[in-house]
Parts: structure tokens; C-alpha cells; sequence
């Protein structure tokens, strides 16, 4: 298995020109600092450092209230990051709430399904984490398992609440996930749902021990990835450089 990038950033650069601009999306929550509490879009900043250490430059992406000028949006950008969060609305694949669903963001859903769609549609380079890869999988008329534990029997897709954990997957070689990570990869996990019926187009490439999917692939698209996991967190850099790699290429 390749050894994960450590150390300094890699210039994914095209000759002559600046560092790829990557698109992140961002949670609308309410925040403080000094002596305001005010509703604030907020990214936490291992993403950031996750784009820029692997030669990005990150662009933030706040979920506006109007959805006009998304295609610009995409055409301006290079590749996309479609961040964690809160739990998608299952009103959205046409599911009764769970009691343990959090809270409907609907402004931030309706955004970011928006988004995904203008991202397909332009072939811009994407990776999708944790409620990205579930927003992926919604706007491909896919469900969701709203709350794994009570499907897998054990809590370890989130072993303690707001603390990362770890867990192996199993990965398939011919992947393109597979040829970045290799065949299995102990990844940083925090989350208690996941896909149920898969998207119309999408493949999954990687399974926890409990067979839940926990990576997926667009089909026929450049680099159009979902992990369920959570790479930002840890030292392995390699999908971010890969992402920003091929954002660096178009």
C-alpha cells in the first residue's frame, strides 16, 4: 500500500498558472466570538488545511438562500469539497423521520443538492465527505439508513458523540479509491447514518466489516468521489491531493 504524503504541500500546479481553486461547502449555524453570538458559515479548519497542504486553494461555499448562479459558480471553480454536517432531511428521498434524525436543514439541503446537480453537470472534479457523500447519493434518487446502530447492532461508526474514531475498510483494487488508498485503509469515522439504496449511477467501492458502503464512485464521471469517512481528520492526504490533481489538470 502507498505510504500516506506527510510534510510539506504538494504543488499541484499547472505550468504557468495558480493553484487550483477548490470549492468547500459550509454548515449556517449560529456561532460566537468576542462579545457576539451571530448566525455565521462555518467550516471546520481541517478541511482547509487539507486543500492548501495538498497545493488547493480553498474557496468557502456558504449555503445562500438564492440557488441562481450555481452553473457560474462551477465553471469558476476548478473542483469541490462537499463537506460533513448535520443529518439530510428524509423528506428529501421520501422517508418518515427517525427519532434519532437530527433537526431539517432545509436551507442548507436545498443548497447543496443544487450544487451536486450543477457540479454533474459541468464534470467538475468532486469529493464528497460523510453528509457530502449522503447529499451525493439523495440527488442520485437514492436513500439513506438514518440511524446505523440501530441496523448494524454497534456504535462503531461513531464510538463516542464528538470524538473521531477510526475503523478499517475494505477497499476494491480496480477502484479509483483503490488505486489512491490501496485495497484497505484504517480511516477516521464519526457518523450514524449512511447510504440504503444506492443513486442511479453511483458504485460502491468500499465497505466497513458490517458491509456498510462507506466509500462510492460516479460512473462515467472524471473524479467523482463519496467516502463516508472523514480524511480531513487524519495525516493521510491522498485524496485531497488526488482531487486536487485532477482539479489541477482540466
Amino acid at each position: 500500500m502507498p505510504e500516506a504524503s506527510q510534510g510539506a504541500p504538494g504543488p499541484h500546479t499547472p505550468a504557468g498558472g495558480a493553484p487550483p481553486l477548490i470549492g468547500v461547502t459550509t454548515y449556517l449555524e449560529p456561532a460566537r466570538w468576542g462579545t457576539w453570538v451571530r448566525e455565521a458559515a462555518l467550516l471546520p479548519a481541517p478541511y482547509l488545511r487539507a486543500v492548501e497542504r495538498s497545493g488547493g486553494i480553498p474557496v468557502l461555499l456558504p449555503p445562500t438562500a438564492g440557488l441562481r448562479g450555481l452553473q457560474a459558480v462551477a465553471s469558476r471553480l476548478d473542483g469541490i469539497v462537499l463537506a460533513g454536517g448535520a443529518d439530510v432531511d428524509p423528506q428529501l428521498y421520501g422517508a418518515a423521520r427517525h427519532t434519532e434524525t437530527g433537526p431539517p436543514q432545509p436551507q442548507r439541503d436545498r443548497y447543496e443538492l443544487a450544487l451536486v446537480r450543477a457540479v454533474l453537470d459541468a464534470g467538475l472534479p468532486f469529493l464528497a465527505v460523510c453528509r457530502g457523500m449522503q447529499v451525493l447519493n439523495v440527488a442520485c434518487g437514492g436513500t439513506l439508513v438514518q440511524h446505523l446502530p440501530e441496523a448494524v447492532g454497534h456504535e462503531g461508526h461513531r464510538p463516542a458523540i464528538g470524538m473521531i474514531g477510526t475503523h478499517r475498510v475494505q477497499i476494491s483494487a480496480n477502484s479509483t479509491v483503490g488505486k489512491i488508498l490501496g485495497d484497505a485503509a484504517d480511516v477516521p469515522t464519526y457518523h450514524h447514518q449512511a447510504v440504503a439504496r444506492l443513486g442511479k449511477g453511483l458504485a460502491p467501492v468500499a465497505w466497513a466489516e458490517d458491509q456498510v458502503v462507506e466509500a462510492v464512485e460516479l460512473q462515467g464521471h472524471p473524479f467523482g468521489i463519496g467516502v463516508q469517512w472523514h480524511p480531513e481528520e487524519g495525516e493521510d492526504r491522498r485524496l485531497f491531493e488526488a482531487l486536487v490533481a485532477k482539479a489541477a489538470g482540466r
